[in-house]
């Protein structure tokens, strides 16, 4: 089992430090731990984001109440914020004998089997990272980000799930550089699940899911 520590809505600055704080325990033999929160108002850039996706300056960010971070996970900007379920597991996948490759399967395959069991069908798009819905002839809309680092053997960062996130914030980025997709949230899709639902049914998968990783 994988160590879970939830520290609630947190400023994006303070859940990077416990990240930090958290990796160096697991990297020198600390139990693998999974930390789930929610931001407040943030944008985050992956390591080779292009800029120019953030459409708005410095004075709108300040009128929205959001900050802007450079990060050092994969991917490109995406936004945080208050009913978004955050993840981050720091796990030795060095230790385990764990690719990155499955390891990010691993994640995915859980937040699809968490979705599905709240009467949502998720899935993957071929060449995009994240957990896309929608039907054969709709516009596919994203309803979950996910960017990762290794570092040392160990994983940080991880991933982002819309809940009942305030997606306008979405309308001021080009979301993971991707313009011709939408975005989404649980509650756009079906009504009636809370953040904790969704989080106790990734909790279960994602553990049930590592196992099945280890177990190979």
């Amino acid at each position: 089992m994988i160590k879970l520590l939830n520290i609630g809505l947190t400023p994006y600055a303070q859940a990077l430090a416990k990240q930090e704080e958290v990796h160096q325990g697991v990297l020198a033999g600390e139990e693998d731990t999974l930390i789930i929160c929610e931001h407040s108002h943030v944008y985050t850039f992956g390591k080779r984001a292009n800029k120019n996706n953030l459409l708005i300056n410095p004075d709108f960010l300040k009128s929205i109440n959001a900050e802007v971070h450079e990060t050092e996970r994969g991917g490109d900007i995406t936004y945080h914020g208050p009913g978004q379920l955050v993840g981050y597991p720091i796990i030795n996948l060095r230790k385990h004998g764990i690719g990155v490759k499955k390891y990010v399967e691993t994640i995915e395959l859980s937040i699809i089997k968490a979705l599905a069991t709240l009467g949502i069908t998720a899935y993957q798009i071929d060449g995009l990272t994240g957990i896309w819905v929608g039907e054969d002839k709709e516009v596919k809309r994203k309803i979950g980000a996910i960017g990762i680092r290794v570092r040392n053997g160990v994983s940080m960062h991880g991933f982002a799930l819309n809940v009942s996130t305030d997606l306008t914030y979405f309308n001021h980025i080009v979301p993971c550089g991707i313009t011709d997709k939408a975005v989404t949230s649980i509650e756009q899709e079906r009504t009636g699940v809370s953040l904790a639902d969704f989080s106790n049914a990734f909790e279960q998968h994602f553990n049930h899911e590592w196992q099945k990783a280890l177990a190979l």
